[in-house]
Formats: C-alpha cells, structure tokens, sequence
C-alpha cells in the first residue's frame, strides 16, 4: 500500500508514518516546512515535499490521511479531495488501528504527553510491553513509535482537538484536566466539557477510567447509599467517595461518568482519591514521593531530573500501570528511568552557573506549573522566562491568564504570536499580553535579536516555553549560553 500524509511534519502524523513504514508500506508525504522530525522521516527513507504542488504527489496513492492542521483550501488537500482517493483523518486511522487492542488512551487538557509516554515506559520495562503512538519525541525511546507485536496494549495520546479523541474506545481512560482550550472548535466550555463526557462513557465496562479527582462525579446507583456494593471488586467501592462534588477547583461543573463504570480518582494535592502522592520533597533536583495506592504506600518513589507537575502525572500513570499488573519494583525501577520528553521541563543545560529548561507550554495553567516547578527547584535564582504565544484566538480569550501566569518571573520576555492555522485576528498581538503583565522586567523581541537579549539579561535560569516554532531557537540559545 501506499500512504500519503498531508502534514506528515506533526507530532502525532510522524507517528503513523514512522508506523505504516516500518510495516512494509511506501510513505511519502507533504508539509509546509522542514523541521529536525521531517528530516529525521526523510533519513527513514520516507519522502517528503515541502511545495504546495499537487503535481509532486504520486499517482498510485491508496490512502491518503492528513490532519486538520493543515488547511483545507491548499493546493493539495483540494486536489486529493476531488481525486476519488480515500481520505482519512489521522484521528480516524489511529481509532482502526487500536480496536482489537487494549488500548490504554490518556485524555485532558494538559499533561497527556507526558502520562501517554511514563504509561508506555512503565509497561515496555516491565515485560508486559505495549506499543504507543505518542504525542512527543519520549528520550527512553528517542521516538514517538514504539512497536510491540506481542503485547496486547496500545498506549495513545487522546487529543480532544476537533473532537478526535472519540474516534476512540479505550479499555482504561485517563483524563487529566479540562481546562478550557480550543474554544475555537468547541464554542463553549460546556460542549468541551459534554466531549469529555462521551469520551468516558466509551471506555469498555470491563476496563476502566483513572480520573483526576475533583473532576468527575459518578451517580450511585438508584437508592445506593455509599457503602461498600457487595460484590467485594476492589476499586467499585474505593471510588464511592467523590459522588458529591459537583464541581471542580475552578467551578467548573464536574463530568458526569455512569455508575456503570469502574472509576478511580488521583492527585498529587490532596488525600482524597484512591491514588495520591505524599511527602513531596526535591533532593539535588531529583524528586522524591510516597505514593498511596487503594492496597499500600510505597515510600520514597524518585523521578530524575523532573519537576513537581509530573508528580501529578506518574501517580496517573503508576494507578493504570499496577491496574494492568506492575508490581512495586517494576513501577519503582520504571518511575525512576524514565527520562523524559523532549520539550516537556527539558533540561539543555544544567550547571552550577546555568540552568536552561525548555518546555512545550502554551496554556496558562501549563506556564503557571511549569514556572512553580522551576522556582521550587532553584529557589533562590533569578529565572528569565521566554513565551511564545500559540494562536490568535487563544491569546484573545486568554491573555488576561497569560499575563497573570508569566508574572512571577524575574524577567519576562515575550516573542511574536505564532500563527499555526489561522490567519491574524486585528489588534491581537502579544503586545496585548506584555500591556496587562504587572512589571517593570517585561520585553517585546523578535526572534532574531532573543539570544542578544538574553545574554544581556545575566539569568541564573532561562525557561523558553510555546508549542509554536520557538523550537527552532532552543539550539541558538542554548549554544549562546553554553558559551
């Protein structure tokens, strides 16, 4: 067979042609820029263009599969469309490869990549094994593929983009937040919120839903009290006691998941659910926690070079690791090796006169974790923060947040808004972010003059954070610091 991807360059689309390649198809494919993915593509020997130029693509194509990223009325997408060739929407094609599978599927707004790739780790070092197409470049496997023909689970990313995450039916489902994103797509935060909700309710009755707790609600059944149902499966009842919150941290209605399925609940805040983490300390920056599970406590679980979000994370991914039959050394031994994402609290340099983190957030509640991390682990430094905002729209509906997330760096300094696939939306720049920021120590550059500037700011730590093309710069700037 041979695939066509229109937008190869994704993260997620990388993924599948890295997939269909590696079983035997032709791959080729279209994206608007090169990028270090598509060249690495390209020395897997898939051939890709970066021309908008329906007469590059090959006539023999048997299915075409391209991503909403890409627009609809370019040159190729129109031509392909009234070719007669099968289209696909990534998300569709990840949906047909994954029935027949346990699919293990980790949605929310935020820490999906990183829970998506700790999950795939946790069970590839056990033994158990899985395959997974992740939504980041994961270091233990230096890829976003990993293929195990003999293992019954398939760990995905469940983006909640354009509704995609429902072309899926997981055997466990995660979900991490929803906090209001691509308002674009969904209008209001309801119709996110109802997406959520059949997201869940398509889990199979036999697996189950790992829920970070505060946001679910699940219904006793008619006339049950809260009390153990009798049937002595344990997780039935270590659930039961979150049916009264109605809402969630930020007033957000809490979902509604059926009482037909087995739910348990996590934090890294609290000791309400049946999976929490205790005694969070950081020792010569590696962390260190006691995880509580619904059966123990295991004491003084490590995660190296990391940061205190992904705390949060491996007790998501630890709860459907030892759902699926992780024993303690196992989950303790994967914990501990795993090395993270790149751009994900992605260490370039760490030295005693310079730190430079880069990382993929975009959201307010993404920059607000990142940079809490990045001050409970250098305390007494002076951190200089770079932004690339991510999308008109989202800097419109969210600047007010933006500001107020970026305002406890030391010194702030912003980058032009990175388009993605919309066109500019008039008197929306980041300067409508850097006027609302309470500071003195704030900067509006170009890209060209960051490195300068940065230098000139003397910083103990840099963090650059955005999902646009800020990527391009972390190389410039980290060479420029090394120096």
């Amino acid at each position: 067979m041979t695939y066509y991807f229109l937008g190869i360059g994704g993260i997620g689309m990388s993924a599948l042609a890295r997939f269909f390649k590696r079983s035997g198809h032709t791959v080729c494919g279209y994206d608007r820029t090169e990028s270090p993915l598509t060249k690495l593509l390209e020395s897997e020997g898939i051939a890709i263009h970066y021309d908008d130029n329906p007469d590059l693509i090959p006539s023999n194509i048997d299915l075409v599969i391209y991503t909403p990223a890409v627009p609809q009325d370019t040159n190729e997408f129109q031509h392909l469309l009234h070719s007669g060739v099968v289209m696909k929407k990534r998300s569709q094609v990840l949906g047909e490869l994954t029935r027949g599978k346990k699919c293990i599927a980790v949605a929310g707004s935020h820490g999906k990549t990183t829970t998506t790739a700790m999950i795939a780790h946790l069970l590839d070092k056990s033994g158990i094994g899985c395959s997974a197409f992740l939504g980041g470049i994961a270091k233990n496997f230096n890829s976003n593929l990993l293929v195990n023909d003999n293992s019954e689970y398939v760990v995905v990313e469940a983006d909640e983009y354009d509704r995609s995450f429902l072309q899926l039916h997981p055997f466990y489902s995660v979900i991490t937040a929803t906090d209001p994103d691509h308002l674009d797509i969904y209008g209001t935060l309801e119709n996110l919120l109802q997406a959520f909700e059949q997201f869940a309710s398509q889990t199979d009755i036999d697996g189950a839903l790992f829920v970070k707790e505060g946001l679910a609600v699940t219904p006793a059944p008619d006339g049950e009290e809260d009390h153990d149902d009798g049937n002595g499966e344990e997780g039935t009842t270590a659930h039961k006691h979150h049916h009264h919150h109605h809402h969630d941290d930020d007033g957000h209605r809490a979902l509604k998941i059926g009482s037909e399925h087995k739910v348990y609940s996590y934090t890294a805040r609290g000791i309400e659910a049946d999976y929490y983490a205790i005694n969070v300390r950081n020792y010569h920056g590696n962390i260190y926690f006691d995880l509580r599970t619904p059966g123990k406590v295991l004491y003084d679980i490590e995660l190296q070079n990391s940061c205190l979000y992904n705390v949060e994370n491996a007790v998501a991914a630890a709860a459907v690791a030892m759902t699926c039959g992780l024993d303690e050394y196992q989950l303790r031994n994967g914990l501990k090796t795993f090395a993270g994402i790149q751009r994900r609290f992605d260490y370039r340099i760490k030295t005693n006169d310079i730190v430079y983190i880069d990382d993929y957030a975009h959201h307010p509640r993404e920059i607000s974790a990142t940079i809490e991390s990045v001050k409970y682990l250098f305390p007494d430094k002076r951190i200089v923060g770079i932004f690339q905002p991510h999308l008109y729209s989202r800097t419109r509906d969210l600047a007010d947040d933006f500001a107020e997330a970026l305002k406890p760096l030391d010194e702030i300094v912003l980058l032009p808004i990175y388009p993605a696939r919309e066109k500019p939306i008039p008197g929306v720049s980041s300067g409508m972010i850097l006027r609302k920021i309470d500071s003195m120590n704030k900067y509006l550059t170009s890209k060209d003059q960051l490195a300068d500037l940065v230098e000139a700011l003397c910083p103990d730590v840099v963090l650059t954070m955005g999902a646009g093309d800020i990527d391009r710069l972390v190389p410039v700037l980290e060479e420029r610091l090394r120096n």
